[in-house]
């Protein structure tokens, strides 16, 4: 199903075989859902909470996930610890958790280059495991759409790994919640497996990735993403006229957009009113990523611009993507410090504006890495980055990650 390829498509591989992409697009559109219609709705259900005030998300994982990294124990550790940030949240602030990872389909990734130099060599651009590969070779490089469908079977491998909402469960699923759907269960029908769900989630980038998996709602009518509960469309690719917007108005998943400095509150409007025209709360997720020095000056006039929306729209924050600085090394880093600066602007400005802080989006990982720092002064150390494993972006080991829940959880 074509549902954004007439518009121009921001950030897309320049597959080098247009044969092999077409047998890759019609395999996946034969396999079946990976998540159901049903799961989808009830993590809507769940964020419209999060918009009232009443949950806070913890929305985590890496910055591009590995296809090797979809064995059943290190997608079990990095539910595990979206469950201790929930359970901090939980704890600190007395409020219920969401829980979402960027787990089970973040295998690509936008790129402020195509082409990069190593060893003088001029090389395609690293765009995540869906894509092609990082070893520096040329053919290591090739976009290659066979990934496409080893995408599909590594993220069908993760859901399987994580006993929660997801896996091949076709398109019935349980029936959404909440009085905004006549007939529905109320909350205390739920089951264990529901209340303590790790939702996943990805960025849509990939069109004939996303698009081959729309799958139709048997609940509510329509079609729905089936590649995962919940999609954003990222700052690079969140134009009103693109494909990636109009992909994503036409499917029935919960839907975040990354707002950096550049946004402004036409677009926020615009977005408002495309996403949340219809249906019960919790559709559309504002994603602010404006770095330490800009969130209490650019966020103020967007959160306005949302006013309209209170109670139906969620604000995260994205303190990670505006605080990226360069380590001495050359590999990028990030100062925790500056991270906890940004959360504590976002709060501040949510809270000023009469509006609800709805969660954290982070980029985190289960492993004892040394990707980002304490303090400014630590991106001159030659050791402060000596275990640095990510494939594209550094993340927050666990104590990081724990420090800055912890840290927000305190203030809301």
């Amino acid at each position: 199903m074509t549902l954004g390829t007439r518009l121009a498509a921001a950030q897309q591989p320049q597959w080098e075989d247009e044969e092999e992409l077409v047998l890759a697009v019609k395999e996946l559109a034969t396999r079946p859902a990976l998540v159901s219609a049903g799961d989808c709705h009830e993590l809507r259900h769940r964020l419209a909470a999060a918009a009232r005030g009443e949950a806070f998300v913890v929305q985590g994982g890496d910055c591009a996930e590995r296809f090797a990294a979809s064995a059943p124990g290190q997608v079990r550790a990095k539910e595990q610890q979206l469950r201790r940030l929930g359970a901090l949240v939980g704890e600190l602030s007395g409020l219920e958790s969401v829980l979402i990872g960027r787990l089970a389909g973040q295998y690509a990734k936008p790129r402020s280059n195509p082409t990069e130099t190593v060893g003088g060599q001029v090389l395609p651009v690293y765009r995540g495991d869906a894509v092609n590969s990082p070893e520096p070779l040329p053919e290591a490089r090739r976009a290659d759409p066979a990934r496409l469908v080893r995408a599909y079977d590594h993220a069908a491998d993760a859901l399987a790994a994580l006993g929660t909402p997801g896996g091949r469960t076709g398109i019935d699923g349980p029936a959404p919640h909440g009085p905004e759907l006549p007939g529905a269960p109320g909350p205390e029908a739920r089951s264990s497996r529901q209340r303590e769900a790790v939702f996943t989630s990805h960025e849509a980038l990939l069109l004939d990735f996303e698009e081959s998996l729309v799958r139709p709602d048997a609940i509510v009518g329509g079609s729905y993403a089936s590649s995962a509960h919940m999609l954003w469309i990222g700052e690079r690719t969140r134009q009103l006229d693109g494909a990636h917007v109009h992909f994503a108005e036409q499917v029935n998943n919960p839907v975040g957009v990354k707002l950096g400095p550049s946004a402004d509150p036409a677009d926020v409007r615009a977005l408002c009113k495309r996403f949340d025209r219809y249906g019960p709360p919790g559709r559309l997720t504002l994603i602010s990523r404006m770095g330490r020095g800009a969130v209490s000056e650019r966020l103020p006039r967007l959160i306005e611009a949302a006013a309209p929306f209170a109670g139906r729209v969620v604000w995260l924050c994205d303190p990670m993507h505006g605080n990226t600085l360069p380590h001495a090394s050359g590999r990028k880093s990030r100062v925790l410090a500056d991270v906890r600066e940004e959360v504590r602007g976002f709060l501040a400005a949510l809270r000023e504006y009469g509006a609800y802080p709805g969660g954290l989006h982070l980029e985190t990982t289960p492993e004892p890495v040394t990707e980002c720092v304490g303090e400014r002064g630590d991106l001159e150390r030659a050791d402060a980055l000596t275990r640095y494993t990510s494939a594209c972006d550094p993340r927050l080991n666990a104590e990081q990650a724990e420090e800055l829940v912890a840290f927000a959880a305190r203030l809301l």
